[in-house]
């Protein structure tokens, strides 16, 4: 039965780039995705391409690229990424430059597009999720709307015979699942197969979770070698079952636990998840060690697809002030206290209002080390006030009031800091399916 070899290069988008190149150098591997987009990240990125139309992309592409394409070249790994992100087409502009600098030849690079559906949400005023207002009614300023596109266009890339295809905002899963169903011509309703490579693609899409990082817990769950974290290979046959496996001689560690604990994550219902290609099944799979660091995935399913698309929306949500300072010494806990008192009563004073306000005291050993800390009290504690404002110029009192506490008390502040953040936050929605159209283009090198 045929069998394709896949590694997960990335499972965020500032990673760590070396163990990208271990898999494209000793993975053995045909196949590099880099899952790289969080649900802000790609509204952040739409702010920036509209500042430079130029940008907007992952701002570690150039570097993984430059990293990971000798290996890529020489072994004919293909690349599959999300790092596109609201700018694919200035994305594979750079990675074009990049491959002819290496000498490439006869280089294909796809661009998927589409997943921007800002002017459809718009128009059609859909309703936000959690704020429970259409986008006209919700108050806030809509920035980006990007949806879950699915495995399909990034299918006909690989079968147009694109050698590195980048997209923007597809499902994680989505990624992984174009590879198989290229591979191995897996049909887009053929739903057993579909579930079960989403159930892959989710378990491969975060990287070095699944290969300990995520399981380590010192003295309870012990992993070797975390700071040489190996990365995740998946090998797979054509009737979707699996072992995932690492690169022999790397840090981490693959068991039936580590791929459970990455199994669960960030899943609402495991019988009933939902992507833009299938409603998988989790509910039936078993993991099962069959040597080291190697782990036989067999099980999970699948059923018809969602008639809509999951659409990540971001808008602006005001600035949060924050300032911090540390105390240390015999009373350090009192003086913190003291201090997030006094920053209390000064907005009172001040008539400063944040819409929202945490007082924290943080920290046990970040100034003197663990030794002089083991006291009945903390030895060193981190005073931190954040608040949320609706202008720049009030977040901004927040840390000039922390700052204060320097000269006007309690004794002994230290390592003053503060800050303004605007703040991106997000929300979704569901669009129909008719509604989005992706187009695929190419560049040759």
């Amino acid at each position: 039965m045929k069998k394709i070899r896949i590694g997960c290069g990335a499972g965020y988008g500032g990673d760590r780039i070396e163990p990208a190149v271990e898999l494209a150098e000793k993975g053995d591997i045909q196949y590099l995705v880099f899952e790289c987009l969080a649900e802000r990240t790609i509204a952040i990125g739409q702010r920036q391409k509209k500042h430079n139309p130029e940008t907007g992309f992952n701002e570690l592409l150039a570097a993984r690229m430059q990293a990971v394409l000798p290996a890529c070249l020489e072994k004919g790994i293909k690349i599959v990424t999300n790092m596109g992100s609201a700018n694919p087409r200035a994305a594979a502009k750079v990675t074009a430059e990049i491959a002819r600098s290496l000498g490439a030849k006869n280089l294909k690079i796809a661009i998927i597009e589409g997943d921007d559906v800002y002017e459809q949400v718009m128009q059609q005023d859909l309703p936000l999720d959690e704020l429970q207002k259409p986008v006209s009614q919700c108050g806030k300023k809509i920035v980006s709307a990007n949806a879950y596109i699915g495995a399909e266009p990034m299918v006909q890339a690989l079968d147009n015979g694109a050698d590195i295809v980048i997209a923007g905002r597809v499902s994680d899963p989505s990624l992984f699942l174009s590879i198989m169903m290229h591979e191995f011509k897996w049909g887009a309703e053929d739903w057993v197969h579909l579930g079960k490579g989403t159930i892959l693609g989710h378990l491969l899409e975060c990287a070095g979770q699944i290969t300990g990082g995520y399981f380590a817990d010192p003295g309870y769950r012990d992993v070797p070698d975390l700071a040489r974290l190996g990365f995740p290979i998946a090998e797979i046959s054509a009737d979707g079952d699996a072992v995932i496996t690492k690169v022999e001689g790397s840090g981490g560690m693959v068991t039936p636990d580590t791929c459970k604990e990455q199994m669960l994550y960030e899943i609402h219902r495991p019988d009933e998840y939902k992507t833009p290609d299938v409603i998988a099944d989790f509910s039936s799979i078993t993991f099962t060690q069959e040597g080291k660091d190697r782990v036989a995935v067999t099980g999970g399913t699948g059923r018809a697809r969602p008639e809509t698309l999951k659409v990540s929306v971001g808008y602006e949500d005001g600035f949060i002030g924050e300032g911090e300072m540390s105390y240390a010494g015999p009373g350090a806990v009192e003086r913190g206290k003291l201090a997030l008192d006094i920053v209390k009563e000064r907005f009172a004073i001040s008539g400063v209002k944040p819409q929202e306000v945490r007082y924290d005291l943080i920290g046990v050993n970040s100034l003197h080390g663990a030794t002089l800390s083991q006291n009945s009290q903390p030895y060193e504690v981190r005073a931190r006030v954040a608040g949320r404002f609706a202008t720049k110029a009030e977040a901004a009192v927040v840390g000039n009031e922390v700052e204060a506490l320097y000269t006007n008390g309690p004794a002994g502040g230290g390592g003053a800091m503060k800050s303004v953040k605007e703040i991106v936050a997000m929300d979704s929605t569901y669009i129909s399916r008719d509604l989005v159209k992706t187009n695929i283009d190419y560049l040759e090198v």
